[in-house]
């Protein structure tokens, strides 16, 4: 079905940077939590295909993409980090 081709431009973006910069530091639930949390601070933006709006993007914007993905990650990161510390005696899974 075509509709299954439609997805968040940001969720692959958003993956990525995870696995790059915090895998290891988080188990893989709370990585994925991180995930939820990082991308509800991003507005979607659907597309069909990633090579369609790569191909569109200014460097500018590219730039940006970047910076807000890293930005919201890192936020993310340190609201989870926040819980934790707040709520020791709690299992965040």
């Amino acid at each position: 079905m075509e509709l299954d081709s439609v997805h968040n431009y940001y969720e692959r973006l958003v993956f990525q940077e995870i696995k790059e910069n915090y895998s290891g530091l988080l188990d893989d639930g709370l990585l994925a939590d991180m995930a939820c949390i990082a991308l509800n601070r991003i507005p979607p933006r659907y597309i069909r295909y990633d090579i369609d709006m790569s191909f569109f993007l200014t460097t500018e914007e590219r730039v940006t993409i970047e910076h807000q993905v890293r930005k919201a990650c890192k936020k993310a990161y340190k609201k989870l980090l926040a819980f934790q510390e707040s709520h020791p005696e709690e299992d965040l899974l």
